[in-house]
């Protein structure tokens, strides 16, 4: 039986990362991002949102730099499209609970999906929403799975874009 994993989340942070879900690799060694094809902890290290970079087992030493990690529904699955209406419904509503609870500064969405699913919106742009439903800003950025199609220099131009707008906040 496959397990959610555990989030990594304290009040006040700077950013609260969301994905989709666990992946099966995840769930198997209990940490975020775990699937060797992911490239979150490339990315974050390339703009320069961390000092180094680090591995998933490593995922819960963000808290230190200031963030979190979730996911907007916790049953792991290969791949988001097994994800359920009912289950994107239940997750949005747990994950605002989660950001009006812990009130990170900016929710950093994982995914536009991610994003489109918790605000119910048809379209997003990449980075800061307008029109935040909650309490903290919201900033959208492309999805770290090996299946993206974008260019890695463009995904890290987006999250260098976040990294800036921390050091604004």
């Amino acid at each position: 039986m496959l397990k959610p994993i555990p989030d990594h989340i304290i009040d006040g942070l700077k950013v609260l990362f969301v994905g989709f879900n666990p992946s099966i690799r995840s769930s198997e060694t209990g940490h975020h991002f775990a699937n060797p094809n992911n490239r979150f902890w490339t990315i974050l290290y390339q703009s320069n949102l961390t000092p180094r970079k680090f591995q998933s087992e490593e995922d819960k030493e963000l808290l230190e730099l200031g963030y979190g990690l979730t996911n907007i529904v916790a049953r792991p699955t290969k791949e988001a499209a097994e994800i359920t209406k009912e289950e994107y419904e239940q997750g949005r509503i747990t994950l605002l609970k989660k950001i009006n609870t812990y009130k990170p500064v900016i929710v950093c969405f994982v995914g536009k999906g991610v994003y489109l699913q918790y605000s119910k919106k048809r379209k997003a742009s990449w980075g800061v929403q307008p029109d935040s439903i909650s309490s903290s800003i919201e900033f959208v950025a492309p999805s770290s799975s090996g299946l993206v199609r974008m260019k890695m220099t463009e995904i890290v131009g987006i999250y260098q874009e976040l990294h800036k707008f921390i050091d604004r906040n």
